[in-house]
């Protein structure tokens, strides 16, 4: 269900492949979340993509026959939450959702999930939970008011209506369109130039964001300078500070530590 496979020696792949449209049972969760698992604690693995295998579906979310047998229960989960993403709160390590078709329900939420997001022409984004008497509880009523327009957003929650790839596009959600069969490669280029940066300050990053994004400016600063950021520390503590502007300086390649 769950297949993984290490690029160039950084980059970590994430493939559902669940046919005929990758719905997700307690199993491939709990799969996921051991592959999410792996990319967090391997210091060699820098970014990671998550797809869906074939060319329809990235996920069409969770298997309705899971809720029909009453196997839903949010405490069978493992640490990273459902999918093994949505409540891994202590990844600073980037995740790119390379949505190669349709992202229904909890495929939406996964990307939701993911900082960044690459999809096909074509690709449908949809939260039909209400139609189905649930609530988008894995991530959806939370995160997309957080990363859409809230009225855009309020929209899709309430009606079930699907979003395109090019109109989520156009609102920011995702970073590029490409052609149906380029989405993997197209995503493997975003995570190529994330691991030419520093890897240190690529955590900093993620963690200064998912810390500070819901605070006023000022709080946020001082949430930066005096909070608990060990990522942030470990990059101001890092010789990737020096190394970075001394290799622009005698106009080579930096080479990063950390």
């Amino acid at each position: 269900m769950i297949r993984t496979k290490v690029v160039e020696e950084r980059i970590f792949v994430i493939t559902m492949d669940r046919p005929p449209a990758n719905a997700i049972d307690q199993v491939m969760s709990d799969g996921l979340d051991a592959a999410f698992t792996r990319f967090e604690t391997d210091p060699s693995l820098l970014v990671c993509i998550i797809t869906g295998g074939g060319e329809r579906f990235f996920s069409a979310g969770w298997d309705l026959k899971e809720v029909a047998a009453g196997r839903d229960d949010e405490n069978g989960f493992g640490s990273g939450g459902y999918m093994g993403l949505t409540e891994r709160w202590g990844l600073v390590k980037p995740v790119i959702a390379a949505v190669n078709g349709t992202a229904g329900g909890g495929g939406f939420e996964l990307a939701l999930a993911c900082d960044l997001v690459v999809a096909a022409e074509g690709a449908r984004f949809v939260l039909p939970e209400v139609r189905h008497g649930l609530v988008a509880e894995g991530g959806g009523a939370i995160r997309a008011p957080r990363r859409l327009p809230p009225m855009l957003a309020m929209e899709l929650l309430l009606t079930g209506r699907p979003a395109t790839s090019d109109e989520l596009h156009r609102h920011g959600f995702v970073n590029r369109v490409v052609p149906a069969g380029q989405v993997l490669e197209a995503a493997l280029e975003l995570a190529r130039a994330i691991c030419a940066a520093a890897p240190t300050s690529v955590a900093a990053t993620k963690e200064i964001v998912q810390r500070t994004s819901h605070l006023p400016v000022r709080e946020a600063y001082a949430e930066m300078r005096h909070g608990d950021l060990p990522a942030y520390r470990r990059m101001r503590a890092s010789p990737n500070r020096v190394e970075g502007p001394r290799a622009f300086i005698e106009k080579r390649p930096p080479r990063w530590t950390g």
